[in-house]
């Protein structure tokens, strides 16, 4: 939670600083390709379909620093912006032991791996320099799912598909340089086993699995 209130409190001060700067550089646009590097924080959890009712003070979720980056093309249409984008992240969320209460979340004992996103946004721009928008798609996981039959360990990957929504802010800071605050909630449905080597994959099998996130992003747009 603390980082949590510290990234918003960043992305705050970043919002309320930078409209006067932008008037000095010259009237930001939202159109044309960007990039941007991401970091944030991430909570995973069982979904209600897997939550451990029986054992109610078992911790099901797994949390940790997020960190990517993203590209994505934009056209300003006057006070709508349309875009599509597309991001690769990772996160450092795992499983632990804490006083004897293994985190289970319906997988077992995992932790996360890169994630996949694939998407579009539409947004209105409430001040020149301002952007809020929503957006909403694609986004392919990977769990790393730890075991150990006594003798051999193994570690294998999950596969996870599902769908993403979310929103945020976006300021300029020049017709180039922006940065963003944005909170997205994504769901997992199916999955399938990746054993790696010469092993076909698993059946695609259902899970159901949830991600809250919320990253601030700094970028460029050309």
């Amino acid at each position: 939670m603390k980082n949590l209130l510290a990234i918003a409190a960043a992305g705050s001060a970043i919002a309320v600083a930078t409209p006067a700067f932008a008037q000095d550089t010259g009237e930001a646009t939202f159109t044309g390709p960007r990039v941007e590097a991401i970091l944030g924080y991430e909570v995973t959890k069982a979904g209600s379909s897997v939550d451990d009712d029986v054992n109610a003070d078992n911790d099901e979720s797994i949390e940790g620093l997020l960190y990517g980056v993203g590209v994505g093309y934009d056209v300003d249409l006057g006070g709508v912006v349309v875009g599509a984008e597309a991001e690769l992240t990772d996160s450092t969320a795992k499983t632990k032991f804490d006083d004897g209460d293994f985190e289970g979340f319906g997988f077992g004992r995992v932790k996360t791996n890169r994630d996949l996103y694939v998407g579009a946004r539409v947004g209105a721009k409430i001040a020149p320099t301002t952007l809020l928008y929503a957006k909403g798609g694609y986004t392919n996981a990977k769990l790393d799912v730890l075991a150990n039959d006594g003798t051999t360990e193994y570690n294998e990957d999950f596969d996870l598909d599902g769908w993403r929504v979310g929103a945020g802010v976006e300021q300029a800071f020049s017709r180039n340089a922006f940065a963003k605050l944005e909170y997205r909630y994504s769901n997992y449905e199916r999955a399938e086993v990746d054993f790696g080597g010469d092993l076909p994959d698993s059946e695609r099998f259902d899970v159901d699995t949830d991600r809250h996130q919320i990253v601030a992003s700094v970028g460029w747009r050309f």
